[in-house]
């Protein structure tokens, strides 16, 4: 499990296979949708393929990406790709960043800096961190995947053999957002002893995606009052992500055939995602940038990996989480919770102290589900306050 140094370099014959689908896209006719309530509107997509063709530079962006040192290491006959950034300080600790869906690894880029280099961007030099930021498994560069049953609990036992055994790291910090706040979680239930701590965005139970109908995640919006207050909010808030929950737990191959041919398509499908879940008020750009918003889709389209990406529904709810033990926490590593007011879950939130071994709890009144993106210092600042108990 030797790691390999590793560029990102696209050939030229993908970025003008790219340009040809985008110049001759059979585009859907869209009508009564300004407000996007059938789905990503018509006029603003066609806006951004206009600014993909006439403006967006890969090459820039390609660039910037191998600024970054870049390794990939096969653990268990999995690819995996990762960045490895060490900071300058004698003390720093080492921590893994694990991104989500449909994130990728540079969601992260925006508070390596801060992190590794605490100094550089007015902090502490004392709060320093050794930063590893791996694509999950099928995501990104961690491509091709070429077996079945990786989801985000094996995920954590790769993480664990890529920290451990791959870069030495006994003891190591977590943190991560969407499914990567569940492998972070994971880390803590599994491996405590391996954990200065772990830290997430967002909460959920380990068992999430373990019942009959791991699609419905809205809760048992069937047992509140019909005419509550939070019947409705965890119904608006079940709106906002069972579209895509659904199709990527039942179908997900189907859907990968469009997404794989079209780059339009795709590039809809994340968009959706970004302004629906951001903290936007109904501008994406509000919080993502064209180039962000294609970059995201570029890592995805020139990776080959929508497939692999949305088949990691259906591995998480056809192999189910099974605890270690019966004991309380569940997660018994030191446990930093992070939530975002305009993303978090209705309902109490209490549950977290007595399910983790809760040490820290913040909640921030603006910022949606892509914290590193939407809100790189409040989500810095949450990490170092996490850990400086470890050093």
């Amino acid at each position: 499990m030797r790691p390999e140094p590793f560029q990102i370099e696209i050939p030229q014959s993908q970025l003008d296979d790219l340009r040809r689908r985008l110049e001759s896209s059979r585009w859907a006719r869209d009508f009564g949708n300004e407000d996007w309530r059938y789905g990503t509107n018509g006029a603003y997509l066609r806006e951004l393929v206009d600014y993909w063709l006439s403006d967006y530079d890969w090459r820039a962006q390609e660039r910037a990406i191998n600024t970054y040192d870049h390794f990939r290491v096969s653990i268990d006959g999995v690819p995996i790709h990762f960045v490895d950034v060490k900071s300058q300080g004698s003390r720093a600790l080492p921590l893994i960043l694990t991104h989500g869906w449909p994130w990728t690894f540079w969601d992260f880029e925006q508070v390596i800096g801060p992190l590794t280099d605490p100094a550089a961007h007015g902090g502490d030099p004392a709060d320093a961190f050794d930063v590893i930021v791996p694509s999950l498994p099928g995501f990104g560069f961690s491509t091709p995947l070429e077996q079945t049953g990786i989801n985000w609990w094996r995920t954590a036992d790769l993480w664990n053999l890529l920290m451990r055994n791959v870069l030495g790291h006994p003891r190591f910090c977590a943190h991560g957002g969407d499914w990567g706040s569940l492998v972070t979680l994971q880390l803590g239930h599994r491996y405590p002893d391996s954990l200065h701590g772990v830290h997430i965005t967002g909460a959920a139970p380990l068992d999430i995606f373990s019942g009959e109908r791991p699609w419905a995640i809205g809760g048992a919006v069937e047992s509140m009052s019909p005419d509550s207050d939070e019947r409705e909010a965890m119904l608006a808030w079940e709106r906002k992500f069972a579209s895509h929950v659904a199709v990527q737990h039942l179908d997900p191959q189907t859907l990968a055939f469009a997404l794989h041919d079209s780059p339009i398509g795709l590039c809809a499908w994340l968009l959706e995602r970004r302004r629906s879940w951001g903290d936007c008020h109904g501008d994406v750009e509000r919080r993502f940038s064209k180039d962000q918003l294609l970059t995201t889709t570029m890592i995805y389209w020139l990776t080959d990996s929508f497939v692999t990406s949305a088949r990691y529904y259906q591995e998480a709810s056809s192999h189910p989480w099974k605890p270690d033990h019966d004991r309380m926490p569940v997660v018994e590593a030191p446990t930093g919770v992070t939530l975002f007011e305009p993303d978090k879950a209705p309902g109490p939130m209490d549950w977290t102290a007595e399910y983790y071994n809760q040490t820290f709890f913040r909640v921030h009144p603006e910022g949606g589900h892509f914290a590193p993106a939407e809100e790189p210092a409040a989500l810095v600042e949450d990490i170092r306050e996490m850990f400086r108990s470890a050093r």
